[in-house]
C-alpha cells in the first residue's frame, strides 16, 4: 500500500463533511461544504497527492484547505517531523476546517486565515511541497515564490493540473496531468 492510500484510510472524508453530506463521503465526486467551497474528490485528491510526493519532515502549505480534508492527509504524509499550514479565504471554514484537523491530532498541521490580498503565507516560506485546491488563471508566481529550492507545488490551471517543479539554482519547469474543474483561486478581500 503507498502512502497516499495509507493517508486516506488514517484520515476518511467522512469526519470532515458537514452532518447533511457524511452520508455521501464514498461518493467520488466533489461536495458541497458551504460557502461556494467543495470537498474535491477523492479520486481527484489522490492523484494530485501523488504528484506532489510530500514527505516524513517536510514543510507543507495547503492552499484552499477547506474542510482540513487535505490538510489533514498531509499531515499524516508529513508525520510529526513535518509541518503543514493550511489556509483558507472563507473565515467560517478557517473555523470549521480547524476543529476538523483539531479531531486528527496532528499538532504539527494548522489552518490560518489567508491575509487581505495575499495568497499563501509567505510569511512561514519557504515550503518543500505546495498543494493548491483551486484553480488559477496562470501559474500563480506568488506562490511559487514561496516554494523551497527543490520544491514541488501541484496547481490546477486553465482546466489542467500543473506540476512545477524549481531546481536548486530556482529555475521552474512545468507538466501537465490531465483536465480538472476547481473552484477559482482568488485572494481574501476581508
Amino acid at each position: 500500500m503507498d502512502a497516499v492510500t495509507e493517508a486516506f484510510r488514517a484520515e476518511p472524508r467522512t469526519g470532515f463533511l458537514p452532518e447533511a453530506q457524511r452520508r455521501r463521503a464514498s461518493f467520488d465526486g466533489p461536495l458541497d461544504i458551504g460557502h461556494g467551497q467543495t470537498s474535491s474528490q477523492p479520486r481527484t485528491v489522490a492523484e494530485m497527492l501523488r504528484l506532489l510526493d510530500a514527505r516524513p519532515g517536510q514543510r507543507v502549505l495547503d492552499v484552499g484547505s477547506g474542510s482540513g480534508w487535505t490538510t489533514a492527509l498531509l499531515a499524516h504524509l508529513t508525520g510529526p517531523r513535518g509541518e503543514v499550514v493550511g489556509v483558507e479565504i472563507e473565515p467560517d471554514l478557517v473555523g470549521f476546517g480547524a476543529a476538523n484537523l483539531a479531531r486528527t491530532d496532528q499538532p504539527w498541521a494548522r489552518i490560518v486565515a489567508a491575509e487581505p490580498g495575499v495568497l499563501g503565507v509567505p510569511s512561514h516560506a519557504p515550503y518543500d511541497r505546495i498543494l493548491v485546491s483551486a484553480a488559477a488563471r496562470t501559474l500563480p508566481v506568488d506562490l511559487l515564490e514561496q516554494l523551497a529550492p527543490e520544491g514541488r507545488m501541484v496547481v490546477p490551471v486553465s482546466g489542467r493540473m500543473v506540476l512545477a517543479v524549481k531546481d536548486r539554482d530556482g529555475r521552474v519547469e512545468t507538466s501537465r496531468h490531465g483536465s480538472y474543474r476547481f473552484v477559482p483561486l482568488r485572494r481574501s478581500r476581508r
